[in-house]
């Protein structure tokens, strides 16, 4: 897969241009390829994440002592028996984010063979898997689990293709190969000068394998290439299919599994089901580094709405902060232990010149107390480095956060409000500031006085930037007295549900007379209108017509400084609200429901074949678009009407929705606004209500968005940084308008030092190129997360854009071996009667002399107390005592890089040998999609396997461990290759080949 190395840029350049078409017109993200029922990486990675996602939520149920039914392997249902419902749409954003990261490896990464396991270049796709769970376990230790789920879906891949690419599965192993996800040999890979094929019988090629591979359990992949000029070793397999050029050449036919048409298609689905056993493998091992409920915050799923605070610290904003002090405690001990009780605390306090530190906390008590701890300090010139602490707070709160902008001046930095904005868009998050001071004066303290003395008012310019950025955002810019934050604070965080969803939002600077239309179906309550302005007035009509005034019966209302909020009481049907006011203002009306959406910009294929690839930044202007959106919450609810609706103004563009099946809809549109929009989708909720119109809904995305007609693409090849060492990260700008110099900026969230091109000279439609240096700190962290922002500025800035990398800090890893855990005792007085008898047991846990050392042990199985103490060796001692009731336990043993052991101990009759549970490669496992039956076992540990809802049978295995067993399962009626579908008009191969013979 290794492109022509003929040393000139632009033949370079013009492949990789060549290559992208290709891999999009050949949908290798695509749907509804063709008929047929193969799996795609898509299917795979969703199965392994929600069965495992599930035996997570099983083992803490069971460690509180709670039942637990094992639910069906969908993201509502599992999210339903985890108890955290309400977080479905977080729970579905990180898995479309694994999985999308997973197919773009087919595209960043197309000529590299180990990505795919190709070319027998297996070690070095080892490799690639292992230090890729080296960022992810040390993303996960320091809570950056955005960095964590996009290295995560890059080395899925990778998992998948060994078994699709490689003779794993043809050398009858129906288990995966445990040692690829280990820093341990894979396998005798087969030597260069080693035959492994032969040619195929005709079109049949399911023995052109060679027999002495097999019987030798060699392990070998199949090459793979475009070039017409290509070649391989003697000998040696191919991967196959219509565009591999190494096809035709002897040992004539392929090898790999994609799909059910490929070469050997006969065993796509064993290769499938193997690989979701693999990939359940590996997030196990995430797992276990990471900590049940680490796991469960890296794929979204928590209880109630993160609780983010960006707080101005200076001297003036002494009483604000008591008063944040005082609203915190209260909300903090409203929620906790309810179904709203905050997933995560993020404090981010700034001033001038300082920003930070980041505080990060699942702990209320500690984000108390770090809260509590801040004092008022310095001041004097007014503007603060507000933007500062809100672009760290965006880049640290998960997407579709809510985050509160506490201050009383203006930002110093507001060179920063487009790297903001691009971080709302991107993130979806919501900003509301709160803005106190308003009549204008900044008390003075005494280090004010040292200065120069003087009052400063907030600009009017200052004012308009936060009400840009709560629009854009879809929050609200609540300017109020010092003693009204209090009450302003209150009622923008009553409503703190995961399970918040927008029905309406509009803003408008020139206040004018309008009417506007909002639809409440049958699963919304709680709904409230909030509106933002000075001397707005309202008229409120309900669904039966009824008009309804201040005061009304149907609705309690606060008002507090600009900020007036109605509560209404529910009515489902369609409400009319007519706004009368001269002066700017803001509408929203939001409610909770588990009926709303996703959506992201896409890039259709052109050809028959179809398929997308997602737009990760602003969507092109003047030209037309399509929208991918998910709808969740409820099987029976269907998406009819979408549309961009006008931000400020009452345009809007209707799109044409075609459904994709699984809650996804591909929208089209013949052009997107030329000013910012929001995404308003309509529908009906069939679900047997009596009333026609309670089944329609509404929901509309909070961000504002807007088109561009510039493109920035950044290089994210690699996403490391090494600490101490400089990193270049290379990007390229094009423009559809007019050309000339277009401003660079580049900002990242923990001011590492940068370096980059200040402008850049462009002309339409041909790309500039330039680089961005950043170096990380030698003593930052392993683990830290660094978004890096590059952004394009067109001349006299009417226009831009941007593109965001989240890169991850990490120190080299050496330490590749697991701790030991070592018997010491183990005792028991267990009686026919358990509930009146305990058993014990005593473990020792160390780490290799060159280790890291033991950073944790923690229960996987066992409802009995865990000691752990520290001895002066430094060695861990573990003690347990447990009830005979609860027979059995797993510890789990990490060291500070991540590496791990699964201890397992039992008092069951006739067992009382301990059992570490080191996985290792199985072989000569046959599994069918039935429960299991007739099972022989040897050396085998049995702890913490699950029978629900599938498993194996007539198996039998040697030296195999049986972590939470995985779903055998069939695939879609949807027909992607497993990897890459090369399939499309000669007329295109033509036109690839001559040009990778320049």
């Amino acid at each position: 897969m290794h492109p022509h190395q003929d040393g000139v840029k632009t033949s370079v350049m013009f492949v990789s241009a060549v290559l992208f078409f290709l891999v999009w017109q050949t949908g290798v993200h695509g749907f509804d390829i063709s008929e047929g029922a193969s799996f795609t990486h898509q299917d795979i990675t969703e199965k392994a994440i929600l069965n495992v996602t599930a035996h997570v939520c099983r083992s803490l149920a069971l460690a509180e002592g709670k039942s637990f039914t094992f639910p069906s392997l969908t993201t509502s249902d599992v999210a339903a028996a985890c108890e955290v419902s309400k977080s479905c749409k977080s729970f579905i954003n990180a898995i479309q984010t694994v999985t999308n990261e997973n197919k773009q490896t087919d595209f960043v990464y197309f000529w590299s063979p180990p990505h795919h396991c190709d070319n027998e270049k297996i070690a070095e796709g080892q490799k690639l898997i292992t230090d890729g769970l080296s960022v992810v376990k040390a993303a996960n230790d320091e809570q950056n689990f955005a960095s964590a789920t996009l290295s995560l879906g890059r080395i899925l891949h990778t998992v998948q293709d060994f078994y699709s690419h490689t003779n794993w599965v043809e050398m009858d192993h129906h288990l995966p190969n445990s040692n690829l996800i280990r820093n341990t040999s894979v396998g005798k890979i087969a030597a260069i000068t080693r035959a492994t094929c032969r040619n195929c019988d005709g079109e049949d090629c399911r023995n052109n394998i060679l027999e002495d591979v097999i019987e030798e359990q060699i392990l070998t992949s199949g090459y793979f290439s475009l070039s017409p000029f290509s070649s391989k070793p003697a000998g040696k397999c191919s991967h196959g299919g219509f565009w591999d050029r190494t096809e035709g050449i002897e040992p004539i036919g392929g090898i790999n599994k994609d799909s059910n048409t490929s070469e050997h298609g006969h065993l796509h689905n064993l290769a499938a089901n193997v690989a979701i056993r693999a990939t359940s493998e590996l997030l196990e091992d995430v797992r276990s580094s990471a900590g049940d409920r680490g796991f469960l915050q890296m794929m979204g799923l928590f209880k109630g709405k993160p609780l983010c605070f960006s707080m101005d610290t200076t001297g003036s904003m002494g009483d604000d902060i008591e008063t944040v002090k005082n609203a915190t405690s209260s909300i903090i001990d409203s929620k906790v232990g309810t179904e709203d009780e905050p997933s995560v605390y993020i404090l981010v306090p700034f001033n001038d010149p300082d920003f930070g530190p980041l505080i990060r906390t699942t702990d209320p008590e500690v984000f108390k107390r770090h809260i509590n701890s801040l004092t008022p300090r310095g001041g004097g010139d007014a503007p603060e480095m507000s933007l500062s602490g809100l672009q760290l707070a965006l880049t640290a709160a998960p997407p579709n956060s809510e985050i509160y902008v506490f201050t009383d001046a203006a930002a110093k930095d507001e060179h920063l409000k487009n790297t903001v904005i691009a971080l709302i868009e991107q993130t979806k998050s919501v900003v509301n500031f709160m803005i106190t001071d308003v009549l204008g004066l900044r008390r003075r303290t005494q280090a004010d006085n040292n200065q120069q003395q003087q009052s400063v008012r907030m600009s009017r310019a200052g004012g308009q930037l936060y009400r840009d950025l709560a629009q854009a955002s879809g929050g609200q810019a609540v300017e109020v007295t010092k003693g009204q934050l209090l009450e302003a604070i209150n009622i923008l965080t009553e409503s703190t549900s995961s399970s918040q969803i927008v029905l309406l939002q509009a803003a408008r600077n020139l206040g004018i007379g309008e009417n506007f239309t909002f639809a409440v179906d049958d699963s919304t309550q709680n709904v409230r209108i909030y509106i933002t302005g000075v001397s707005v007035g309202f008229t409120l009509i309900n669904p039966s017509g009824v008009t309804n005034t201040t005061g009304s019966s149907t609705f309690s209302s606060q008002l507090v400084g600009n900020l007036q909020t109605l509560q209404l009481k529910t009515e489902t049907g369609v409400w009319e609200i007519r706004m009368e006011s001269g002066n700017p203002y803001s509408l929203k009306v939001v409610g909770e429901s588990s009926i709303d959406f996703l959506f992201d910009f896409i890039e259709e294929s052109s050809s028959r074949f179809g398929g997308y690839s997602l737009i990760q930044n602003r969507p092109t202007a003047g030209q037309n678009a399509s929208l991918l959106v998910t709808l969740f919450g409820s099987d029976s609810a269907t998406v009819t009407e979408v549309m961009l609706v006008e931000s400020s103004g009452s345009g809007q563009v209707n799109g044409t929705v075609k459904a994709q099946g699984g809650g996804e809809y591909i929208v089209r549109f013949n052009r997107i606004p030329s000013v910012e929009f929001v995404v308003l989708v309509k529908g009906q909720n069939n679900n047997g209500v009596s009333k026609a119109s309670s089944g329609i809904f509404q929901r509309q995305s909070a961000t504002s968005l807007r088109a561009s007609g510039l493109t920035v693409t950044a290089d994210d090849l690699d996403r490391v940084l090494e600490p101490g060492t400089p990193r270049s990260v290379s990007f390229s700008v094009m423009t559809t308008g007019e050309g000339g110099s277009f401003t660079i900026r580049a900002t990242n969230d923990q001011g590492f030092t940068l370096s980059f091109p200040s402008s850049l000279q462009l002309d339409p439609g041909v790309s500039a190129n330039g680089s961005v240096s950043i170096t990380a700190p030698a003593d930052t962290p392993s683990g830290t997360g660094v978004t890096l922002t590059i952004e394009a500025v067109a001349p006299g800035g009417a226009d831009s854009n941007y593109d965001v990398l989240r890169l991850t800090v990490l120190s080299k890893v050496t330490d590749f071996t697991p701790p030991v855990c070592q018997l010491l005792s183990l005792q028991s007085n267990c009686s026919d009667n358990c509930s009146r008898s305990t058993w014990e047991l005593s473990v020792q846990v160390t780490d290799a002399a060159n280790g890291t050392g033991v950073d944790s042990v923690s229960l996987r199985e066992g409802s009995g107390t865990l000691n752990i103490s520290t001895a002066a060796d430094k060695t861990t001692l573990v003690s347990y005592v447990a009830s005979c009731c609860s027979p059995d336990v797993q510890l789990v043993a990490v060291d500070q890089v991540g590496n791990m052991e699964i201890c397992s101990y039992s008092v069951r009759a006739n067992v009382t040998q301990a059992v570490t549970t080191s996985p290792v490669i199985t072989s000569n496992v046959t599994t069918s999609p039935v429960t299991t039956s007739n099972v022989t076992t040897s050396n085998v540990t049995t702890s913490n396997v699950t029978t629900s809802p599938v498993t194996t049978s007539n198996v039998t295995t040697s030296n195999v461990t049986t972590s939470p067993v995985t779903t055998a399962v069939t695939a879609s009626s949807t027909r992607v290759d497993f990897s890459v579908s090369l399939c499309f008009g000669f007329s295109v191969l033509s036109f690839l080949l001559h040009s990778l013979s320049l």
